[in-house]
């Protein structure tokens, strides 16, 4: 195992956020969440933000940190970090997201929504960690 680029690590946590905010965003696909969810803008309103972002944000870190390590082998290069982000992203994160979606009855707007998040936030963070060792 290699060193990790520990500024990787934190570029990759603030891009979830970024990415994120974009996403989940009137431009993108706010009202559509909104809607398959169910929620109201008053809900989302009385929502702590404090704990949200805090708790997403260390679990950013804390996902970030896990890419990393398995990244950080001397082979890795942009082009396998973002294959393997890829593949976090898709064949794990994504497809078990999907599994307990359905389980729980969601539509696939909802999965299609958080799932395509999901693929492109671990794709992105695989290709920083794989360029910037």
């Amino acid at each position: 195992m290699e060193s990790i680029n520990h500024w990787a690590v934190l570029a990759c946590a603030v891009f979830n956020m970024a990415l994120g905010a974009f996403w989940y965003s009137p431009a993108l696909f706010y009202n559509a969440w909104k809607r398959e969810n169910n929620l109201t803008d008053e809900q989302i309103k009385a929502a702590n933000p404090a704990k949200i972002y805090g708790i997403s944000f260390l679990l950013a870190y804390l996902m970030s940190y896990n890419m990393a390590f398995f990244l950080s082998g001397p082979e890795t290069g942009w082009q396998w970090g973002a294959t393997a982000g890829f593949l976090t992203g898709f064949g794990w994160a994504a497809a078990i997201f999907t599994s307990i979606a359905l389980f729980e009855q969601k539509s696939w707007r909802y999965i299609l929504i958080n799932g395509g998040y999901i693929v492109i936030y671990f794709t992105v963070i695989g290709f920083i960690l794989g360029i910037w060792k």
